[in-house]
């Protein structure tokens, strides 16, 4: 099964249960007891904020394929060619290394998009998948102003 089936499924099984759970959340609230109409209120608020996530996740995977996409047809994704342990794992010192390229890329042009995307791959490839969301937001946020 592919990346993009299991994410619909999940969605659709989220959406379902979001639709259940909201439905719980009206019977509560049509109880006309005080204690369950606050209760049903937070019922039908967590659903809302758990598909606002869920959405905004989905547009960022979109983002992502789609800036992917564009730097490989220009020939400009980085190429993954770091050894690995026998885990499958990137050896952490060659990513720490390839990292260095990746940053001082980064700082040289830091409008550029393309430099942002490579510096979160490597970001990625070092383990640190924070800073490397962070720096894909970014090229994101550069790509959508040319």
């Amino acid at each position: 099964m592919t990346a993009k089936r299991v994410v619909a499924v999940i969605a659709v099984v989220f959406i379902a249960y979001a639709g259940l759970l909201g439905w719980r959340g009206v019977l509560l609230i049509g109880t006309g007891d005080p204690v369950a109409i606050v209760l049903g209120i937070a019922v039908l608020v967590i659903p809302l904020v758990g598909l606002y996530l869920v959405w905004r996740e989905l547009k960022f995977g979109k983002q992502t394929e789609a800036l992917a996409r564009e730097l490989a047809e220009s020939g400009g994704l980085p190429v993954d060619d770091l050894p690995r342990r026998p885990s499958g794992r990137i050896d952490r010192a060659a990513a720490d290394a390839a990292f260095t390229k990746y940053k001082e890329e980064a700082e040289a042009a830091p409008d550029d998009w393309r430099v942002w995307f490579r510096l979160s791959t490597a970001y990625d490839a070092a383990g640190d998948r924070k800073r490397a969301r962070a720096s894909m937001r970014t090229a994101i946020e550069h790509r959508t102003e040319r």
